[in-house]
């Protein structure tokens, strides 16, 4: 069997995951990450929990696949919506990302985005049909910027941002892993409120969410 491994960047976001683990026979710290491996669905698989950001994220994926032997990369979190239409704890499965802060523009002049080793910004997941799609744009900041938003939303397709799924798929595009990711939307752009008082608030609700979904995506990635 294909061993699975989670790489998750926060802990809070880890939670869900680790709480739906049996058999746990590691739980330690490690190359500056948090290792977790056990079972979910009668199926043995680790938890790695990355840090926040495109380098731990992406040395962590280097780290599942060359040390720990997975064959298969998950990650999953709460993430920000693009789209007025979306809503706090809809839970989105990931068609594609792009690093909205990649720019290779004048040497190459490539379209933003666009990694020097590919011809085009977007980098394709793996999918199950158990969720609507999107694609994530992957950035290493936090913020409301206009500029942001226009770049993510009208020149590169995204309707979800975070801060590791990019890094996470370029590592495994390189060692030929299949990389799943699913978002749960914990703040949404444009709101009353700024993304960072919505995620905040919200945490607590997108972490039951993630709760009730982990057993179907454990089941349903190959």
């Amino acid at each position: 069997m294909i061993m699975k491994c989670f790489v998750i960047a926060m802990e809070c976001e880890a939670v869900p995951v680790i709480e739906a683990m049996e058999n746990i026979s590691r739980d330690e710290n490690l190359s500056g990450f948090r290792l977790v491996k056990g079972t979910i669905c009668g199926e043995e698989l680790y938890v790695l929990v990355s840090g926040i950001g495109k380098v731990n994220a992406g040395r962590a994926a280097q780290y599942a696949i060359s040390v720990l032997g997975a064959g298969t990369i998950i990650n999953i979190g709460v993430a920000g919506g693009l789209k007025p239409s979306m809503h706090v704890a809809e839970v989105y499965g990931v068609s594609g990302t792009v690093q909205y802060d990649f720019d290779l523009v004048q040497i190459n002049h490539t379209p933003m985005g666009t990694l020097n080793e590919c011809e085009e910004p977007l980098l394709p997941l793996d999918t199950i049909q158990l969720y609507p799609l999107e694609i994530v744009g992957t950035g290493d900041r936090f913020n409301d910027d206009p500029k942001d938003f226009l770049l993510l939303t009208k020149t590169l397709g995204a309707g979800i941002r975070d801060m590791e799924l990019a890094a996470i798929k370029q590592v495994c595009m390189h060692c030929g892993v299949p990389c799943y990711s699913f978002k749960v939307i914990s703040d949404v752009a444009g709101g009353q409120e700024s993304t960072p008082d919505q995620y905040i608030k919200n945490q607590a609700l997108c972490f039951e969410t993630e709760r009730c979904e982990i057993r179907n995506i454990v089941t349903y990635c190959k």
